[in-house]
């Protein structure tokens, strides 16, 4: 018999709560949408709703037992304040387990490098490799995976992010990883920093959760590698260093961007490995390196991981291509809705430019306004320009005030219209999409593109 995640005696002793009744725990979620029976349901409390309503949601859906801070009429545990109960139990997962665990941060890739990470470790430890879910990478997410991690698990890999200088401390302090993962530094959330030096310092701050012996893992052809570097040296025992440049540790020595994959050699620490990545783009060559070397840190097999990069399939909202009916034929959307910033901006441009549509087809773009990028965001959207017409787009739609500014700048160049919204964009192409189109759809996760690629594949009621 598979033993409980959680029990309700060691619940109660990681988070100084009381038992009102005996119960075992097969999982964790705050979020009562995600109960299929046997979890723990937490009871948060957030700034515009309170989980205790989600009560009987919960347990209608088969809820093991609850943390709460209100009494029930259910088998719960009791405490003065959820949020800092899942805080416990979280580091409690982690001092329980003997897993290696990785950390990985950044302001671009990091669910994607997470998730080959995990592919990975699990081809080497079947059913011993745990990972975040989705991109559950903040204050609650962050404790809410940690609490999810089987004691016996061999591997744990952790997406951190953040927004404002300070929130890596803290989280980092929860995962204690023995290797963190950064995979980029670039302009994202401008609105809350002074430069992106000040980023590169924010994400540096994941460095002083190393635990003794720690790896670092900090890509080699950043502007901002020795200053990562300067960050690291205090905590890490170990630097390793990836890229294209000549120097750094893991590194493509050749590679191919091909329509629908990436292939490459690369030198890992020494030892030459071939293999393709079922993703394109060049950035994805990155995060190969990334993943190569967070495995090799962690005592993986480099020829499983290699395996495990072939079978990427694209992530929903990062990059995941679908093919919908339109007339006689398809046409191919690429979904980036999940979110923008003006180096993934640039890098999905990039994938779409690389591909060449077939007979009649044309390159549609869907650009959503990048969000938190401080004053310096008409900039960012009016340095788009190039990158758009280096993908040789033939209709561009703009969505949203932000990128407004673009929108002048590309109708010199080619056909453009400016949306103020998602919905009228959704109006737009529906009467464009033709088959044989590719259509690339990307922008900050607000802007709702998201909901415009379910509507185009149907998903979604009206």
């Amino acid at each position: 018999m598979t033993a409980p995640l959680w029990t309700a005696d060691a619940i109660a002793a990681a988070t100084g709560g009381s038992v009102s009744a005996p119960f075992n725990a097969s999982g964790v979620c705050f979020d009562s949408r995600e109960v299929i029976g046997g979890e723990l349901f937490v009871a948060l409390k957030g700034e515009t709703t309170d989980g205790h309503r989600f009560i009987p949601t919960a347990l209608e859906r088969g809820a093991a037992g609850l943390l709460v801070s209100t009494p029930v009429d259910a088998p719960h545990v009791l405490v003065a304040d959820t949020t800092a109960a899942l805080d416990a139990l979280g580091r409690a997962a982690r001092s329980r387990t003997a897993a290696t665990v990785i950390g990985v941060t950044g302001s671009v890739g990091k669910t994607g490098v997470k998730e080959a990470l995990r592919a990975a470790l699990d081809r080497f430890a079947p059913g011993h490799t745990h990972a975040s879910v989705k991109s559950y990478n903040n204050h609650t997410g962050v404790p809410l995976s940690l609490s999810r991690m089987p004691a016996d698990s061999r591997f744990g890999i952790f997406e951190m992010g953040m927004n404002h200088a300070g929130e890596l401390t803290a989280l980092t302090q929860l995962v204690r990883p023995n290797i963190v993962v950064i995979t980029w530094i670039a302009s994202a959330h401008r609105e809350f920093f002074t430069s992106e030096e000040a980023i590169a310092d924010a994400k540096g701050e994941v460095f002083a959760g190393l635990e003794p012996g720690g790896v670092a893992v900090i890509p080699f052809d950043s502007i901002h590698r020795d200053r990562l570097i300067a960050h690291a040296k205090p905590h890490a025992a170990r630097i390793i260093t990836f890229g294209l440049g000549e120097g750094a540790d893991v590194r493509a020595l050749d590679y191919a961007i091909l329509p629908d994959c990436t292939t490459a050699t690369a030198d890992v620490l020494g030892t030459r490995l071939t293999f393709k990545v079922g993703m394109a783009g060049r950035h994805w060559l990155g995060n190969a390196l990334a993943v190569l070397a967070g495995v090799q840190a962690a005592g993986g097999d480099l020829a499983l991981a290699g395996l495990a990069l072939a079978e990427l399939s694209d992530l929903p909202g990062r990059g995941k291509r679908l093919r919908i009916a339109r007339g006689d034929g398809s046409a191919v959307i690429i979904d980036e809705s999940y979110n923008a910033n003006p180096a993934s901006m640039a890098a999905a441009l990039a994938v779409l430019g690389e591909i060449r549509p077939q007979r009649r087809g044309r390159r549609l773009a869907i650009l959503g306004a990048m969000r938190e990028l401080g004053s310096g965001s008409d900039d960012y959207h009016l340095g788009l320009a190039g990158a758009v017409t280096a993908a040789g787009v033939d209709r561009a739609i703009l969505v949203g005030e932000e990128i407004k500014p673009l929108a002048a700048t590309l109708r010199q160049k080619l056909s453009t219209l400016y949306v103020p919204d998602a919905a009228a964009a959704l109006a737009a192409v529906n009467g464009e999409l033709a088959a044989d189109d590719v259509l690339l759809v990307k922008g900050s996760n607000s802007v709702g593109l998201g909901r415009l690629v379910a509507e185009l594949q149907g998903d979604v009621a009206s």
